[in-house]
């Protein structure tokens, strides 16, 4: 399968043309005046209507939507952890602010042409990637929706206002007189009662049909198959209008799909992003935190402590199984030695860690000659010297399905309902089996959102509050992400025990 870390040292188009994804050549809009309004996207809003006609490496088009699949997964986990709207809207800012910032017109010392040319880019390319089935269609289109109403709600009201009047809608306004006539059933859809704020007010006349969530609300008018919109609920029909001409030119791209067969650069990477949005996460190398690496090295007399209190549920199964039967499988080593890898057990310390768990069922001269080298093999020590990164959840959701007699894989997706529910009490006595809790997870597992009940069961066995994730909302996308900020958070515990002491024993000193 295509890996994006793979990749990363391609070199630019301007070294190697041959590299290019070229659709037409035209201004690109970069070099402009990073400090200056951008000429190319004179809005921050976009309703990507026309393809760019850009050069671009196939560098960018692998790493910018990449970018927007980590936005769009993030904003679907969201969205099915029943948290209270500020709380998602803010996480969706947030979050967006660090992976895929979009900044206003009115921003300084910022390259809008470049932030705008990366998202727009991510777009179109996720549009490849997910025009192809119609549930993909679906995922998509909400989680896009969901993306461009926190830019619209947080746009700047002047360039908002501009952007609208670009896109030419033909809603029909409703004229004072029209407004007059239909006074009295105007003024219940609205929430504001005051005489004032009625003749402030502004309506629009649309097709009933454009408008369902305002029509099901009970927030609209409706006469001879009209709905009569207010203009503080104009996002609505924004939205609507977003999201349908998006359904439609996903169906248009889904046609002409088939005619990127002919380029065999690209068929890999928009299967990669298909199957890391299915599974819910956007793939990325796991790379160890600061807070992380001042945990210090692990030792193979540590590995037990920091399992029972820090390993995520699929290596804690691992563990668990090694701990029974002194064995694991193939695939079951490498993903638990890899993640041990990954949390700070070096490889002298793996190879003793290693050859205790397989106790006596096991000689000195067949772990040696059997394992050994594999231990070696996955540290870059032998063979190609490859210095392998511990499988994400997207590696462990979609790759080297596990068998009946096989340890590894996910307890979300591989687990049977009683089996996960069985485990998780055993494993973690914060979640009761019969609780609304494990209902959640369960809710969630069966609606194939894996990450958001790991999620769940991150902050439940943390004392965390629910929606805050590991942190800022972030779900759990990597083994080696909830170890670390699990670590953290027990030194953070530590940290401020240890300052309450010295607090206190100066108060005695005094």
């Amino acid at each position: 399968m295509f890996r994006p870390s793979t990749r990363h040292n391609i070199p630019s188009s301007s070294t190697n043309p041959a590299l290019e994804v070229k659709v037409n050549k035209r201004q690109s809009g970069i070099g402009a005046n990073p400090a200056g309004p951008s000429t190319r996207y004179p809005y921050r809003l976009n309703f990507y209507e026309t393809p760019p006609t850009l050069d671009i490496t196939l560098e960018e088009f692998e790493t910018f939507a990449i970018s927007r699949l980590r936005v769009l997964s993030q904003i679907e986990a969201l969205s099915h952890r029943s948290l209270p709207y500020a709380q998602v809207q803010s996480s969706i800012t947030n979050y967006t602010k660090t992976h895929l910032n979009l900044s206003s017109n009115t921003a300084r010392n910022v390259n809008l042409d470049e932030e705008r040319r990366r998202d727009e880019i991510g777009h179109w390319v996720l549009r490849l990637s997910f025009c192809r089935s119609p549930d993909l269609r679906a995922r998509f289109v909400r989680s896009e929706v969901a993306l461009f109403k926190n830019r619209f709600e947080t746009d700047d009201a002047n360039e908002r206002s501009s952007f609208l009047k670009s896109l030419q809608f033909d809603w029909q306004i409703v004229d004072e007189n029209e407004k007059m006539r239909y006074e009295k059933e105007l003024r219940l859809c609205m929430w504001e009662k005051k005489d004032e704020a009625f003749k402030n007010e502004s309506w629009f006349k649309v097709p009933w049909h454009t408008v369902p969530d305002l029509v099901g609300s009970r927030k609209v008018y409706i006469r001879a198959g009209m709905a009569y919109v207010p203009q503080s609920l104009q996002i609505s029909l924004v939205l609507q209008a977003f999201a349908s001409r998006l359904e439609k030119a996903l169906e248009l791209t889904a046609k002409n799909l088939p005619r990127l067969d002919e380029d065999d650069r690209l068929g890999p990477v928009i299967d990669h992003l298909a199957s890391s949005f299915l599974s819910g996460v956007a793939s990325s190398d796991y790379q160890s935190s600061d807070s992380a690496a001042a945990q210090g090295v692990i030792t193979a007399e540590m590995v037990d402590d920091v399992a029972r209190k820090h390993f995520p549920p699929c290596m804690r199964n691992l563990y668990d199984r090694l701990k029974r039967d002194h064995h694991l499988k193939h695939f079951g080593r490498l993903q638990l030695g890899l993640f041990l890898k990954g949390i700070g057990l070096p490889l002298d310390e793996a190879i003793v860690f290693w050859r205790r768990m397989y106790g006596a069922t096991m000689s000195d001269d067949k772990f040696n000659k059997e394992y050994k080298y594999n231990i070696r093999h996955s540290y870059g020590q032998e063979g190609k010297r490859t210095n392998y990164p511990p499988k994400s959840c997207q590696q462990i959701l979609t790759q080297n399905q596990p068998g009946t007699q096989d340890s590894h894989g996910c307890p979300f997706r591989h687990f049977s309902p009683d089996n996960l529910s069985a485990f998780l009490s055993s494993t973690y006595p914060q979640i009761d089996r019969g609780s609304s809790d494990m209902k959640e997870i369960l809710d969630s597992v069966k609606s194939t959102h894996y990450h958001v009940a790991c999620t769940r069961v991150f902050e439940l066995t943390h004392g965390i509050k629910k929606g805050e994730g590991l942190g800022g909302s972030e779900s759990v996308a990597h083994p080696n992400k909830w170890t670390d900020r699990s670590r953290e958070l027990e030194r953070e515990v530590i940290d401020r025990i240890k300052k309450k002491e010295d607090s206190d024993e100066m108060v005695i000193d005094q």
